[in-house]
């Protein structure tokens, strides 16, 4: 035992114990690619088992913002490990690239094995849902750096795809179809706003919401798309991918277009959840702002040809037609 690091705020055994705590979530994220479990200075990870011919290896990296906010008011750290992964996975979903393996980094202003252990199990889950194995990742405790029960994630994923299957802004054209899949709530962007709306109204997080508490609806994790996006992209050729994050659909829509395009959306396509309902009434933040700050209910879409559009249906049950491709810049939505 190190009595003077421990004086300084950091303990190598609960260092210790959390290592040993996140072992077994690590090992359910085991895939064909990964060639060892936690512990090595690097993580290695076997890319000829997935025998691609030409591929590209496609990389992204994110965090959950200051959704983590409301983790420490409510003492709910499971799920924010799911949304770690989602917001990572989806960005190289959205390039059309199959989800391979994942690190995180977790900062901590003390180390409680415990709620280590429960953040971690979250990035399992979240890997679990992505096919992606978890090979490597740090948690560094910063006494003083943060506050006691606080702390910061971010992480790391990494896929591949085929050089020809790449998916490219050049492949879409004015005529083709937006197909939208639902998200799973707020998801991981916005949330500035959003703690503004509950400071400003003194709203209680454990008030009846629906069939939950309006806390643990906010904290609904990010819905993870790589099963429809490879389901997807195995019977039809898709042109683009937009994932619909900070930004709402005016920044990230238009991120899939070729330049001089822009889309025509219904907004009366699907059913608005009705937490953003909830937030623009209450913070009175008019419709049109809201669909430049949150999802909206969409969290992934899809353009593909009108001929694709019934299959893509049938192997999604729960898409829809959002609008279609124009040749007019911006994101219309009537």
């Amino acid at each position: 035992m190190s009595k003077h690091y421990a004086a300084s705020g950091v303990s190598l055994e609960a260092g210790y114990e959390s290592v040993e705590r996140i072992k077994k979530h690590v090992a359910r994220t085991k895939n064909l690619g990964m060639l060892a479990s936690i512990g090595s200075f690097g993580g290695c990870f076997d890319l000829s088992a997935y025998h691609f011919k030409n591929p590209v290896l496609v990389s992204g990296t994110d965090g959950v913002g200051t959704k983590l906010k409301l983790a420490f008011e409510l003492d709910i750290h499971n799920t924010i490990g799911i949304d770690v992964v989602a917001m990572c996975v989806n960005d190289i979903l959205a390039q059309g690239a199959k989800p391979l393996f994942f690190l995180d980094y977790l900062a901590v202003g003390k180390n409680y094995p415990e709620q280590i252990e429960a953040i971690v199990s979250g990035v399992a889950d979240g890997c679990v849902q992505a096919g992606c194995a978890i090979v490597g990742g740090e948690t560094a405790e910063m006494a003083g750096f943060y506050e006691d029960g606080e702390y910061d994630i971010a992480g790391f994923c990494v896929g591949a795809q085929e050089k020809d299957l790449l998916l490219s802004p050049d492949n879409t054209r004015a005529g083709q179809v937006v197909v939208g899949l639902p998200s799973s709530g707020v998801h991981s962007n916005g949330f500035s706003l959003v703690r503004k709306i509950i400071s400003d109204h003194d709203l209680d997080l454990k008030s009846v919401f629906g069939n939950s508490t309006l806390g643990e609806t906010l904290l609904t994790p990010t819905r993870i798309y790589a099963k429809e996006v490879e389901a997807v992209m195995a019977k039809v050729k898709v042109a683009g991918i937009a994932h619909i994050t900070g930004g709402g659909f005016h920044e990230n829509l238009p991120r899939c277009l070729a330049p001089g395009l822009g889309m025509s959306l219904d907004s009366k396509a699907y059913q608005v959840p009705e937490i953003f309902h909830y937030l623009s009434q209450v913070g009175q933040v008019d419709w049109e702002e809201m669909y430049h700050v949150f999802n909206m209910g969409v969290g992934l879409a899809f353009v593909v040809e009108p001929e694709d559009v019934k299959t893509v249906l049938d192997i999604l049950p729960d898409a829809f037609v959002l609008g279609q491709v124009t040749d007019q810049e911006g994101i219309v939505i009537s």
